[in-house]
């Protein structure tokens, strides 16, 4: 059984990680900036200069805006969050969003300039707005983390400044303490109660969510495709499951869902194969919460070394928890799901991230696959050895190795993906 000491740090990673959103949460913390530059500057704006980072303009560019009447990119970004979004709301920002609002949203885009940059920033995560009214000027900036204020100022008057550095871990739990035998032994023993209301959530919302984008016409309909094409098993159900999710949430749904590690994808993925796999199983709800918080703790341990934004598809790494919550369901300990994950990311690892759209719904698709196939390759004795391409010693050090991968090998990649998709 782990120390109180590192309980508490597991605890406290999950409850900083599984956070309530409603949208994409890249153009979110766009809508929440605006949201705050308009309370800042006391009325609306006349004028708006948007300074991002290459990832929050890859992330805003495609994706659907909710309540927004189907808009995407940057400028309805920020228009919802001044015209109509809730400054004190935070992810949940244009929650609360009414019909009415969208006239004046519309209304606001096609009276008021609103220029959009993307000026060079040592952060993934970089959001600095700016807004004229007759004489007044405002200034809010979002850093690192999708609701990190980290400055703002009125007229020359700076109102908060915050310390901070260039790390998307800013004021958060050092993940460092993470490791996969640790993980299994907090989720086999942590009492129930503590991660109950912090998992709960997470499969409700987003199990909604993917039975809405099952239900109805959601983008390109991966997971309605997988169902309708595939064969009938719970493998199938499972990937289709989480792509509904995404193919609903990519493209407008105004259902919250759970966010991992800064996304939403992120939670589908982590949380939505393992529910209906419990299901399929007959587990337990007890044993189905703790499968989850094993698939979420171990999403995050890998997301910590490839960084919250990157080239590197984020739904990949939940995919890759989901197959061992899903080994860990199936009766494994440790070996087998060191195996799963370390057969899983040698399979997938490389999988772009262009950005929030569509197309995420089969990214995740074949996370959650890969996930299951390096479960069921250690099953039947078959494994990636160490020295195979980028798997590791160890599946700490193949961890090690991705996050290296991502976050230093595919820095040129996201440049080349950004200038491809601003055709410069």
């Amino acid at each position: 059984m782990l120390d109180e000491r590192k309980q508490e740090a597991y605890l406290a990673i999950l409850g900083e990680e599984l956070l309530l959103a409603t949208g994409c949460t890249e153009p979110i913390a766009v809508a929440y900036c605006g949201a705050k530059l308009r309370a800042v500057l006391g009325v609306k704006p006349e004028r708006v200069l948007a300074e991002v980072s290459g990832n929050i303009l890859k992330n805003v560019k495609s994706v659907v805006v909710p309540n927004t009447g189907s808009r995407r990119g940057i400028e309805a970004a920020i228009a919802v969050g001044i015209v109509a979004g809730d400054p004190n709301a935070e992810l949940q920002v244009i929650a609360n969003v009414s019909d009415d609002d969208s006239t004046a949203i519309q209304a606001f885009m096609d009276s008021v300039p609103i220029e959009v940059t993307c000026p060079e920033t040592p952060r993934m995560l970089d959001i600095r707005l700016t807004a004229w009214a007759g004489e007044h000027k405002a200034v809010v900036h979002v850093a690192n983390n999708h609701t990190n204020i980290i400055y703002m100022e009125k007229d020359g008057k700076v109102l908060l400044e915050k310390p901070h550095s260039d790390s998307a871990e800013d004021s958060l739990t050092d993940k460092h303490i993470l490791n996969v035998k640790d993980i299994i032994d907090f989720v086999e023993t942590v009492p129930i109660d503590q991660i109950e209301p912090l998992i709960a959530p997470q499969i409700q919302y987003n199990g909604s969510i993917a039975a809405e984008g099952l239900k109805n016409n959601w983008g390109a309909n991966i997971g309605s495709t997988l169902l309708a094409f595939s064969d009938p098993t719970i493998e199938t159900e499972a990937r289709a499951w989480a792509a509904a999710g995404s193919d609903a949430r990519m493209n407008g749904c105004e259902m919250p869902v759970v966010i991992c590690s800064g996304s939403g994808n992120q939670g589908i993925t982590a949380s939505v194969p393992v529910w209906r796999y419990g299901l399929h199983l007959g587990a337990s709800e007890e044993k189905i919460l703790r499968a989850v918080a094993l698939s979420d703790l171990i999403t995050i341990h890998q997301k910590t070394g490839i960084g919250r934004l990157s080239a590197y598809c984020g739904a990949v790494s939940a995919g890759v928890g989901a197959g061992c919550a899903i080994a860990w369901l199936l009766g494994e300990g440790y070996e087998g799901i060191s195996h799963t994950l370390i057969n899983a990311v040698a399979m997938i690892s490389g999988c772009i991230c262009d950005g929030a759209k569509a197309s995420c719904a089969s990214k995740i698709s074949m996370g959650v696959n890969c996930g299951i196939l390096g479960y069921n390759m250690y099953k039947g004795g078959n494994n990636f050895r160490p020295g195979d391409g980028i798997v590791g010693v160890d599946v700490e050090d193949t961890i090690k190795n991705v996050g290296i991968l991502a976050s230093q090998g595919m820095r040129e990649t996201d440049r080349v993906i950004l200038k491809i998709m601003t055709g410069r």
